[in-house]
């Protein structure tokens, strides 16, 4: 387990894959960044304004929006994505962020941070299609994904106040759990430094 007394506080990057005003996912993200241990700390990175991925735009010159986000993802110590599920799979949104970032060639910001998957859906298989997708693309990425525990989130509009606030016990100590499980898993695969 992480040792928070003497650890220094870990910049994890939110990422939250449904843009709708009163998204579950993004409810949920924040829901977590309050159950965290105080050694990480979760910053939602917002991926709404991104312009689509296209590589001649790439090869022209990058947008700024693009550099920015890659910059910040750069800045990351890890990086945690809460998606829906569009069709069985993410949103446009999410997936054109994880390519944005992965480019240019050579210089993929994701490479070897600590990664977690969160899925939220109002029905009750809790958006798996899309977790497992996400989960895809960090393979190819080279982010090291915490397996274990998996978060899926199904209902959840039965699990969240109008404010947002987790009203269901088991609910919050899952995210609890999850979050502590997080932390060690962050600690353990962070890129070693050379000597």
């Amino acid at each position: 387990m992480a040792d928070t007394t003497t650890s220094p506080k870990r910049d994890v990057a939110v990422l939250v894959g449904s843009l709708r005003r009163q998204s579950f996912n993004r409810k949920l993200a924040l829901a977590l960044a309050e159950l965290v241990p105080p050694s990480l700390a979760l910053e939602i990175v917002e991926i709404g304004d991104l312009p689509l991925f296209n590589q001649d735009v790439e090869d022209d010159a990058s947008p700024a929006p693009w550099i920015a986000f890659r910059k910040r993802i750069q800045r990351a110590d890890a990086v945690l994505f809460f998606t829906p599920e569009y069709n069985r799979s993410m949103s446009a949104a999410l997936k054109n962020a994880i390519d944005v970032g992965s480019r240019p060639r050579g210089e993929n910001a994701w490479r070897g941070k600590p990664g977690a998957v969160v899925s939220v859906s109002a029905g009750a298989l809790g958006a798996f299609g899309a977790h497992h997708h996400v989960r895809q693309c960090l393979v190819a990425l080279n982010v090291p994904t915490m397996a274990a525990p998996e978060m899926y989130v199904g209902k959840a509009s039965d699990l969240l106040d109008e404010t947002g606030r987790v009203t269901n016990d088991s609910t919050r100590e899952l995210l609890t759990k999850f979050g502590r499980a997080f932390a060690d898993w962050i600690e353990s695969n962070l890129p070693r430094k050379a000597p």
